[in-house]
């Protein structure tokens, strides 16, 4: 039986996403891509949760061009990967973590777990969701998770799209017989139907991402209350926004 990749998010307590984990990601995906045996990608998080997002101390002006090109690379490289990616989703999804999961093939979550894109409430906000959401759960519903940062459970997450199906239990159970499924079918067939599969939407995608990046450095960046928002974050504080 061909192996399967497993990828395991490991940053406790809440496996939040740092530059230095971005780069182990990026040559992970790199190797599991140069393996032809290899035809399935398991993404989960260790412990209790998946992952709580992006390190929001990367987010400063000195470090943010850096951090969103590495992220965002990583992304891209998930999106464009042959292999069948499923994502095993428990606690905090939340930002940067959801951004990863939802652009798997599949997606387990349970139904407690907490989804969301909290970036408004920093004064920034989360450029994948930006340019996929929609396609995913329709242009109202990821408006208004993108506006308001508000945060949903993993059973609403699969009742609007973002996420395949969501359990009670253990969601490894169901990622098991998902990839005992996917194992009986032919890799080649696999990576070519992804292809097609994505392929109207690669363009869009591509695109939209090119262009969320260039309005966050551009526009965000320039904006006194998305500097307020991070540092009242790592100062534990309300934001004082002016709105400028």
């Amino acid at each position: 039986m061909p192996p399967v990749a497993r990828i395991e998010l490991r940053h406790p307590p809440l496996n939040v996403i740092d530059v230095a984990m971005m780069d182990e990601l990026a040559q992970t995906l790199a190797e599991i891509e140069s393996r032809p045996d290899i035809a399935i990608v398991v993404l989960c998080g260790e412990g209790n949760t998946f992952s709580a997002g992006v390190d929001v101390a990367a987010h400063t002006p000195d470090k943010v061009q850096e951090m969103l090109a590495k992220f965002h690379g990583v992304i891209r490289s998930f999106v464009a990967t042959k292999k069948v990616t499923i994502a095993a989703v428990h606690g905090h999804c939340l930002g940067g973590g959801a951004e990863l999961a939802m652009v798997s093939d599949i997606v387990y979550t349970t139904e407690d777990a907490q989804w969301g894109f909290p970036e408004i409430k920093l004064g920034c906000y989360p450029p994948v969701a930006c340019a996929a959401l929609a396609a995913l759960v329709g242009q109202k519903r990821a408006a208004e998770l993108i506006l308001t940062g508000r945060s949903i459970d993993g059973r609403e997450a699969a009742q609007i799209g973002l996420a395949t199906k969501s359990v009670s239990g253990d969601p490894y159970s169901a990622v098991e017989e998902c990839v005992g499924n996917l194992l009986q079918l032919s890799p080649a067939a696999l990576a070519v139907t992804k292809k097609a599969f994505y392929a109207w939407d690669a363009i869009h995608f591509d695109k939209g991402l090119a262009r969320a990046e260039k309005t966050y450095f551009d526009d965000l960046m320039k904006t006194a209350d998305a500097h307020e928002g991070i540092r009242a974050f790592m100062e534990k504080r309300t934001p004082k926004w002016t709105g400028r």
